[in-house]
């Protein structure tokens, strides 16, 4: 892992553990994941769009076994599930943005369904400026939440309405590669999702990014 990227994701959770410095492990992360933007920003602008297809690890286990557009696209469609439909209690920006028009995607959900070709497949038919519209707004809008978080309310625990209400959603395929999301969202309280879908989730497959970046070229 990234030691920068590491380090301020310790901090970062350390932080967010103390009343007196939550708020200073929300600006630690936002530092954090500015950083990652802006490494996901610069491979739109150093590699050709075919690029975002790629799969050199298509036999792979881990993250770098799929392909650049499939990884930004499920970074930020679990985080625009978990932002909005599992803690805000509001409409993903997805859906209020018409993005799976605009993005031409063939599919609403998070993408753990699809393997090997079908990733390749999928990331083939996505409109990439959509899809960098879509990501930029799905992170402004989940930092407006972050902000407005207070320290109590991290020991929120997600209700059996929520977990219900998302399941009617479809936007997690049922499907044994996919359906346990739903649970392991809903068994964490606010501080465990910050944790993962808007931290590691994100270092995770910006890494698996890389990698691929680095064997494409």
């Amino acid at each position: 892992m990234n030691k920068e990227w590491s380090e301020l994701n310790k901090t970062m959770q350390g932080q967010i553990k103390k009343k007196d410095t939550y708020k200073m492990g929300v600006d630690t992360l936002f530092s954090l994941r500015s950083q990652l933007m802006q490494t996901l920003v610069s491979l739109k602008e150093e590699l050709r769009r075919e690029d975002f297809n790629s799969i050199p690890f298509i036999n792979a286990d881990g993250y770098h076994s799929k392909t650049i557009a499939y990884s930004i696209w499920h970074i930020f469609r679990i985080e625009d599930i978990v932002a909005h439909s599992v803690i805000k209690e509001d409409e993903q920006v997805f859906f209020v943005g018409n993005y799976q028009k605009r993005i031409n995607s063939p599919i609403i959900t998070t993408g753990n369904e699809l393997v090997k070709q079908q990733i390749a497949d999928f990331s083939k038919q996505l409109n990439l400026e959509e899809l960098y519209s879509y990501i930029f707004e799905v992170r402004e809008s989940t930092e407006k939440m972050l902000e407005q978080l207070s320290y109590d309310e991290l020991k929120r625990k997600i209700s059996i309405e929520r977990k219900e209400y998302l399941k009617s959603l479809k936007v997690v395929k049922e499907d044994e590669k996919a359906n346990w999301l739903i649970d392991y969202w809903c068994n964490k309280d606010i501080r465990g999702l910050i944790q993962m879908p808007f931290s590691r989730h994100w270092i995770m497959h910006t890494e698996a990014c890389l990698r691929i970046k680095n064997k494409i070229q």
